[in-house]
């Protein structure tokens, strides 16, 4: 047990795993029996389960999974290198085997790994090359030819990279390192009782469980029907996780601010009242078919002297039919109940984190939308106790150039800052270390700032005097020169 918990987590069924190759990334449910493809990969995992995360696997044949034995390659055709490839020309005819050789090496069921050993000997320019061109050449078949995966534990850099390059518009274009500076300037930490507002498919959500590790609230604040956490469940948090994690709608806001918020008082129980009408008129209904039964039987028995084996069939009919509307009638009303008893502990949930929004006394606020930032901010700092972060992302930067300008106005806020994020990837290797030749435009923008005591009264002339003296002397002198 100790040696397991050393090596680390192991991969078990209805986990959600994340498949790598290279530097691409997959969320997976692991499941036995369901076909998984993955970059014109189709396996199963049912091999996988049991082992450690961050196995690396083979497919064979069938789609089926194996560990990948480690060998060291040591071939003398790799040692044998040019100087330069001036000489070297490509009219793709240095390779000997063909696409139909290299089909059936397929079909015979050689591994990768012998299909590049011998694409490398049947290559005639592959000894004139350089080292550095032949280990170029190598990995680039080896990333043809071998089927090869690694399944890794989900994680917020993990999660945060595979959307970023997968689907960066569901996640408003946030990337990996801008978030790890919303995470470092929003404080956040166990305990913390924070509120969170985004639009990024739950990945900023998850980053924030993750952080707390289940100790603390989290308040989310969503738009529209109810919230959105496709990237959240990718995290693969126990329930625990869960239970201190609340929702509350932005449409609700107003209302919770200016004291019009409904806190009607709720019943111990689910309502029963739809549930009583609905029972009174099936009894009322169960009376007039026993009327209608009455009626049939009279008719039945002058039926009876014509022919007898025809009112034993009709009977039978009659009863199964009874016994069809019973069995609708009692599902329709356990769906009915089913239903009360959700609205019920959506209504009791939404009036608890209306309590806990009322004492206006959160550790930090985080803000990531496709939202303006300027009323989303002004209206939920509300919510936030004094000298606490709060941080805010946009792609853009002009709307946090607006909000900068609400916010000094308003007051109430001090180390206000404006800041983008630069990320520059580095190729590291021996004798040719350097920048990669493409790299990302922009990681978007955050406004960052702490709160403070808001003094209603003092709020305006002080703010005026404040944006005086930060003048540089020169303009003032100038001003005074022209009013002069």
């Amino acid at each position: 047990m100790e040696d397991d918990r050393r090596l680390g987590p192991r991969i078990c069924e209805g986990d959600c795993a994340v498949l790598k190759r290279d530097d691409v990334f997959k969320a997976v449910p692991v499941l036995r029996r369901r076909k998984i493809i993955f970059e014109k990969q189709w396996f199963y995992l049912d091999n996988a389960i049991g082992h450690i995360y961050g196995t690396t696997f083979e497919v064979t044949s069938g789609g089926n999974l194996q560990p990948k034995q480690e060998v060291e390659e040591t071939t003398p055709e790799t040692k044998e290198a040019g100087t330069d490839n001036r000489n070297i020309v490509d009219d793709g005819k240095s390779q000997k085997l063909t696409h139909d050789d290299i089909k059936a090496l397929k079909d015979k069921g050689i591994k990768g790994q012998e299909i590049v050993q011998q694409l490398i000997e049947n290559s005639t320019t592959f000894r004139d090359k350089t080292e550095f061109a032949q280990d170029k050449y190598i990995k680039k078949k080896k990333k043809k030819y071998e089927a090869v995966i690694t399944i890794v534990k989900p994680s917020t850099r993990i999660l945060s990279t595979m959307y970023y390059a997968r689907e960066p518009g569901k996640i408003n274009h946030l990337r990996y390192d801008t978030l790890a500076q919303m995470l470092t300037l929003g404080n956040i930490r166990a305990g913390n009782k924070m509120i969170v507002m985004e639009t990024c498919a739950g990945l900023v959500l998850g980053a924030v469980m993750e952080r707390m590790g289940g100790y603390g609230s989290i308040i989310q604040m969503y738009p529209g029907g109810g919230p959105v956490r496709a990237a959240t469940s990718c995290f693969g948090f126990p329930k625990l996780f869960f239970n201190n994690l609340h929702e509350f709608p932005l449409s609700k806001v107003d209302s919770l601010l200016s004291g019009t918020f409904s806190t009607e008082i709720l019943p111990l129980e689910p309502e029963d009242n739809v549930l009583v009408e609905e029972e009174s008129n099936g009894s009322t209904d169960e009376k007039q078919t026993s009327l209608q039964e009455t009626e049939e039987e009279s008719t039945t028995e002058a039926a009876m002297e014509i022919n007898q084996t025809e009112e034993q069939e009709t009977m039978d009919i009659n009863a199964e039919d009874v016994e069809f509307k019973e069995n609708k009638e009692k599902g329709y009303k356990e769906n009915v109940r089913e239903k009360q008893r959700k609205q019920w502990e959506r209504k009791k949930k939404l009036i608890e984190t209306a309590a806990l929004l009322r004492e206006k006394n959160a550790d930090g606020l985080i803000v990531a939308s496709k939202f303006h930032p300027t009323p989303l901010l002004l209206s939920l700092l509300e919510f936030v106790a004094p000298s606490r972060p709060f941080v805010v992302y946009c792609q853009y930067k002009e709307p946090l150039l607006e909000c900068y300008t609400k916010l000094r106005e308003r007051g109430g806020v001090i180390n206000l800052k404006l800041s983008e994020t630069w990320l520059r990837n580095y190729q590291v290797l021996p004798d040719r270390s350097h920048p990669k030749l493409t790299m990302s435009g922009g990681g978007g923008y955050l406004l960052s700032g702490i709160t403070v005591v808001l003094d209603k009264g003092n709020s305006d002339s002080s703010n005026l005097e404040a944006l005086k003296m930060e003048e540089p002397s020169s303009k003032r002198c100038k001003v005074q020169d022209l009013h002069c």
